[in-house]
């Protein structure tokens, strides 16, 4: 029980600090943004954007940062994704994806070679497999493990932006953006920068940097394909 009397005490410092930040959203919430993490123990949602305002961000954490859902009338977006866009008045999704991500290296592994695993993790891993394996057949022939994780996780992020912007349940009002939150240095900025990789569906870093010039130095990409 140690960890969780841990948690506890954790918990109890976080309600003396918190109490009276919900008096204005204690029967309603309308979340700026619904960002879709990974539930990386290493992903700090909340701490990533310094937000400390309850009913700010909407937050869904999964493994591989998917926005996709299986139905029985075929793929469609996440009901934990969709529901702020469809009943929060929320006009930002933003996916982050992460650096040396193990369900986009499960699926690569999958996706080159074999992969035996517990039945509902080899399930999230079949949702993601159909959008990463072209992105595993552009991978340069000498690139690395690492470096073939790492850029297979932007282009999951791309897919999973994608997904969001051809749904029919997803408005074309709402602002559909794709990030990477480092911890590996890969990008060369400080160890848990998030680093913008697409807005909208458009990837180009210049012309990302172009278009939106308020946030171009937290542009980047690791690869274009």
């Amino acid at each position: 029980m140690d960890t969780l009397a841990n948690l506890l005490a954790g918990n109890a410092k976080h309600a003396a600090a918190f109490d009276d930040r919900f008096d204005d959203v204690q029967d309603a919430q309308h979340p700026e943004a619904v960002t879709v993490c990974c539930s990386d123990s290493r992903v700090l949602q909340d701490a990533m954007w310094d937000n400390a305002d309850p009913g700010r961000l909407f937050t869904c954490g999964n493994i591989g940062n998917r926005v996709v859902q299986r139905t029985a009338a075929g793929e469609a977006v996440s009901g934990d994704v969709l529901y702020p866009i469809a009943h929060t008045d929320t006009e930002t999704a933003i996916v982050v994806g992460h650096t040396g991500c193990g369900a986009v290296t499960a699926t690569y592994d999958a996706l080159t070679g074999e992969l035996s695993d517990a039945a509902g993790i080899e399930h999230c891993i079949d949702l993601l497999k159909p959008h990463l394996e072209s992105g595993v057949e552009r991978l340069p022939a000498d690139t690395d493990r690492a470096a073939a994780i790492n850029r297979l996780v932007e282009y999951n992020v791309d897919r999973q932006v994608e997904f969001l912007a051809a749904s029919d349940d997803v408005p074309a009002s709402v602002e559909l953006v794709g990030a990477v939150y480092d911890f590996q240095d890969a990008y060369g900025g400080d160890r848990g920068e998030v680093h913008v990789v697409n807005v909208d569906g458009e990837t180009d870093p210049t012309t990302l940097r172009d278009d939106n010039p308020e946030i171009a130095d937290r542009i980047d990409r690791l690869w274009t394909y």
